[in-house]
């Protein structure tokens, strides 16, 4: 009866958008890359990882296919999350506190997934990238090396490590599976946000089948992934990663993931590590203050869409900066709109807080 009610008699905002086809598309994505995932442990040993990656490319029946999907589909589930996100707050998502905070806790899960995935194929950029993102666990006072020796399995970065992170990139996706759980329950117990910005009952339709045909239009989107799978299939892969790692010859300069270049950049912004740890954690965990003031209604919305905009080009310049070294003026540049990234997020609370005060 619960998933029944919620595929065709939830009450939905007529109001909604195609901005609100980017939740079903993640959906979509999700079982995109635990179906070709699945298939891809079938060849892949940590034993020889490199080795077993060119197997399943050169050797495997499709398995170039599956595999190209699954790495383009990382960069293509990043890309519906950060639109799921600049969506969410350009029309005030965060009002929703369940919906928003399992939200938060699903995008941090999934990087995790994506960072471990990415060690996986252990060439030469994604090994130097696990020396360089566990060693900075160093930075936690006492324990810090203490810990980085357990994830690592021994005294560097290692086939142990290679395990560890099977492991995690394996387990992982299941437990993200009950945080959307979480966030569909707080979804439909509080109803969808909605292009008026509102939540009255009087412009509520059932789920089904207006937005059954709005959402099909997600299939025109995966159909462009497999185009581009087909067409660029590693255009947005370092060709360092096409290398067999070696642990005595560390590239000039080490650059993750696209859908990573924010952090990245926010982490190399300032010269204290155990700081640039703390701000790269937070860049995620920030959006939290959002619902701080528990104000269910929007105002001053124009005011607010500014600074939303604001905060948008600074992810965007951090992104950009995030594949250059930290020389001059990158390094100004980035610490200015590492402030501006975070500034926008305290503003935007401080003004539904005053929005709060004044018309509640």
């Amino acid at each position: 009866m619960f998933i029944l009610n919620s595929l065709f008699f939830l009450p939905a905002s007529f109001t909604l958008t195609y901005m609100w086809n980017f939740g079903s598309m993640l959906g979509i994505m999700l079982m995109s890359q635990i179906f070709t995932g699945f298939f891809l442990t079938f060849y892949y040993t940590s034993g020889d990882a490199f080795g077993s990656v060119q197997y399943i490319m050169y050797e495997v029946n499709l398995g170039w296919l599956v595999r190209v999907l699954h790495s383009n589909g990382a960069s293509m589930f990043f890309l519906f999350i950060y639109l799921h996100i600049f969506k969410g707050l350009i029309y005030g998502s965060y009002r929703l506190s369940g919906v928003w905070l399992s939200g938060i806790c699903i995008y941090f899960f999934l990087m995790s997934i994506a960072f471990t995935g990415y060690v996986l194929i252990w060439g030469q950029m994604s090994y130097w990238a696990a020396v360089v993102i566990t060693s900075l666990i160093t930075s936690v006072p006492y324990f810090g090396k203490y810990l980085v020796w357990w994830i690592w399995g021994s005294f560097s970065v290692c086939e142990n490590t290679l395990k560890f992170f099977y492991s995690i990139h394996f387990i992982l996706p299941w437990l993200l599976i009950v945080f959307i759980v979480f966030h569909l329950f707080f979804l439909h117990y509080t109803g969808s946000s909605s292009s008026l910005y509102c939540h009255g009952d009087y412009d509520k339709i059932h789920f089904f089948p207006s937005f059954w045909f709005k959402d099909g239009f997600d299939i025109v989107f995966y159909f462009f992934l497999i185009l581009f799978s087909l067409y660029f299939s590693f255009s947005l892969i370092d060709p360092m990663i096409f290398v067999e790692s070696d642990s005595m010859a560390s590239p000039a300069h080490v650059v993750p993931e696209w859908y990573f270049l924010f952090a990245f950049t926010i982490l190399r912004s300032v010269p204290n590590k155990l700081f640039g740890v703390f701000l790269m954690l937070s860049s995620v965990f920030v959006l939290i203050f959002l619902i701080w003031p528990k104000n269910y209604f929007s105002l001053l919305d124009n005011f607010l869409y500014f600074f939303i905009m604001i905060f948008v080009w600074s992810f965007f310049w951090l992104t950009w900066a995030g594949h250059y070294p930290t020389d001059y003026p990158f390094d100004y540049f980035n610490f200015f709109f590492t402030l501006i990234y975070f500034f926008c997020i305290f503003l935007i609370s401080f003004i539904n807080y005053f929005n709060f005060k004044l018309f509640s």
